[in-house]
């Protein structure tokens, strides 16, 4: 943004509407702050209103009856447990939306954070660790909902928003006091409210060589170092936060063991776990020797898109190991198959009308 120009436009029209010197001047100086920061100027309520195209008083709605503009579900997890999900109703969505372009991603997040980023890839938190004497890993347990209104509050009060503006669109990020699973707004604010303590972290890091990335929730830690020294460190760090560690995720991996980050193995090479890619083999046995159909009947395999499910788990490991010729063949062969079925579709058609 011109700034000059603004400046000048706004005084021009606030003066026309009969506003003090006093009080142009004291718009000009907060506006001047978030337009440093490269965020959209505003002011109060009203003006946000304007701005994502929804009235007032509907923002105030989702703002003091949150719960109403959700939808709940779960998910099964591959640990077979629940995770529950939280998604915004379409209207609050789009505003959120709106938060998370206008002015979430025009904050750069700490160099460490690998996940949620535009253009990056898992296989940058990897690389860092590859070879390592040691491989550490800690889990921030119930990360999202443990991130309380508060500080994602402080995110905007940081960017230059008024105290009011920055508690409308906190509280529009958040439900029951938490980063909502399933809003689009959360995995970026995560690294940014997540940004100090990453730094904290890094720093006592170099200064012992250790190696750090943080993917979501996952801390990875290689080197040679105290772990429980770190580990002090970490959960200092975190306390902070309100956060504390998953104690059953933690775990401390040397060479003589499968050393994994955020499930790749990383001792020699980044790869998927023998145990996923021999279940992917398995699977791929039986279906070329008795068929898609005979498979899934035997296996009990009720997933309407089972097909394109176990080509996406392939495509994961050929991400990993992009010059896996044992997996490139699988990606071929399972091709060939979709088309061949979606062919079977396509003349069952005429049949069914």
């Amino acid at each position: 943004m011109d700034f000059t120009k603004y400046k000048d436009d706004f005084t021009a029209e606030a003066t026309k509407k009969g506003l003090s010197k006093n009080n142009i001047k004291h718009c000009l100086d907060y506006a001047e702050v978030l337009s440093s920061n490269n965020v959209p100027i505003i002011y109060n309520p009203e003006h946000l209103a304007e701005l994502v195209g929804y009235k007032k008083e509907y923002l105030k709605k989702a703002a003091l009856h949150t719960s109403y503009f959700y939808r709940d579900f779960e998910i099964t997890k591959k640990n077979r447990t629940k995770r529950p999900i939280s998604e915004p109703l379409p209207s609050l969505k789009e505003i959120q939306i709106w938060i998370l372009e206008n002015i979430l991603e025009k904050v750069s997040v700490s160099p460490f954070a690998k996940a949620y980023k535009a253009k990056t890839r898992l296989m940058e938190n990897l690389k860092f660790h590859k070879k390592q004497p040691k491989v550490f890993t800690l889990d921030l347990e119930n990360f999202f909902p443990s991130i309380k209104m508060e500080l994602v509050e402080k995110v905007f009060l940081e960017l230059g928003y008024s105290k009011m503006v920055s508690n409308l669109l906190a509280k529009l990020c958040t439900r029951d006091n938490g980063l909502p699973q399933g809003a689009p707004t959360s995995p970026y604010l995560s690294n940014l409210v997540f940004k100090e303590a990453d730094g904290i972290i890094a720093d006592f890091c170099k200064k012992r060589k250790i190696r750090y990335t943080r993917y979501a929730d996952d801390l990875s830690f290689s080197g040679d170092f105290d772990e429980d020294e770190l580990l002090e460190k970490v959960v200092e760090t975190i306390k902070n936060l309100n956060l504390r560690l998953n104690k059953s995720k933690t775990k401390l991996m040397t060479p003589d063991k499968q050393q994994t980050v955020t499930g790749i193995v990383v001792n020699d090479k980044p790869q998927v776990t023998f145990k996923k890619r021999n279940a992917l083999r398995q699977a791929m046995y039986y279906i070329k020797k008795f068929g898609l159909d005979e498979h899934r009947v035997f296996k009990e395999i009720k997933q309407k898109n089972y097909l394109e499910h176990l080509l996406g788990k392939i495509n994961f490991v050929l991400q990993i190991n992009p010059k896996d010729t044992e997996f490139i063949e699988y990606k071929t062969w399972l091709i060939d198959l979709k088309k061949k079925e979606d062919l079977k579709i396509k003349k069952a058609m005429p049949q069914l009308a």
